[in-house]
């Protein structure tokens, strides 16, 4: 964790290092699986390669997970001569948080939301959309950006992108097993089934186990972010209003103008999806209701009155 006064969460840091773990551990199985069920020469340098595909996945995504979000977002970073308010209110966060001041951008759509990205706190960005900026009070905005920043200090979006890496290169490895044209076809192991079934049974359960532990993960970092937010500016009504604000204008905004954030929905602040159901294992944040159940009892310890 980054060294800075947002509230330290050992819950998430624990959490971040099982999932690491697990989801390498996962990785090395789906190698070692590849080379024993294909066995031959050709199936060696198969998993071989699939070791590297994975791990040059992690190493992109490590190194460019701020220009890929952004490119998503169709966002542009801006100047403190462009953007004045947004950067004073960062500067104030960051001056109150201790720690480096990221990079601003801005994303032209009507969605609201934020989100933060960056292989470092050196190297973040923190991102709003237009629609936020034109739907948040002040004291609401400030809330958001906190909530944010500490998901820069607390080092969790490199933990969710890195992670992901193990889960993409299943889902690669289905695809091509669906189709069995890197397994020799028909070819069977030595149980009579064909291998690229193996491989597509190995490969999904992979995924499978990767997207729930990525999903658990991704719930409780958003609830730890609102904690630590909540506790850095002291007001936490402000930011449950604001929550409250964002998941009701994203009801009624287009499903075009949401499908245009929908790539990175897993990091912004609320999900942009509209009209279903946010209690299931797929869920990438916490229910409304969650969150603002524990920014009630913020506000209640400490001692201010509700909004």
């Amino acid at each position: 964790m980054a060294q800075s006064r947002f509230l330290p969460d050992r819950g998430l840091t624990l959490r971040m290092t099982t999932v690491m773990f697990l989801l390498g551990a996962l990785f090395v199985a789906l190698i070692a699986v590849l080379m024993v069920v294909l066995g031959s020469y050709g199936g060696m340098r198969l998993a071989v390669l699939v070791g590297l595909v994975g791990i040059g996945v992690a190493v992109y995504q490590w190194y460019s997970s701020d220009k890929v979000a952004m490119r998503a977002m169709r966002a542009r970073e801006v100047s403190p001569e462009e953007a004045p308010e947004l950067h004073g209110v960062i500067d104030r966060l960051c001056a109150l948080a201790d720690m480096p001041k990221p990079r601003v951008g801005i994303a032209d759509t009507q969605v609201p939301n934020a989100f933060a990205t960056g292989r470092s706190p050196d190297r973040a960005v923190v991102c709003v959309t237009t629609g936020i900026l034109q739907t948040l009070t002040a004291e609401e905005l400030e809330g958001v950006l906190a909530h944010e920043l500490s998901h820069v200090a607390h080092r969790d979006v490199l933990v969710m992108t890195v992670a992901s890496s193990a889960g993409i290169a299943a889902g690669m490895l289905t695809q091509g097993a669906q189709y069995g044209a890197f397994f020799g076809g028909g070819r069977r192991n030595n149980n009579g089934l064909p291998v690229w079934l193996v491989v597509l049974v190995v490969s999904l359960v992979v995924y499978a186990i990767s997207f729930v532990l990525l999903r658990l993960l991704s719930r409780y970092r958003e609830l730890s972010a609102d904690r630590a937010g909540a506790y850095l500016t002291m007001k936490p009504a402000a930011l449950a209003s604001a929550l409250q604000k964002i998941t009701g204008e994203i009801n009624v905004i287009p499903q075009r103008d949401l499908r245009q954030v929908s790539a990175a929905s897993a990091l912004c602040i609320a999900p942009a999806i509209r009209g279903v159901s946010l209690r299931t294992l797929t869920s990438t944040h916490p229910s409304l209701e969650q969150r603002l159940e524990q920014l009630a009892r913020i506000q209640a310890e400490l001692g201010r009155p509700t909004a």
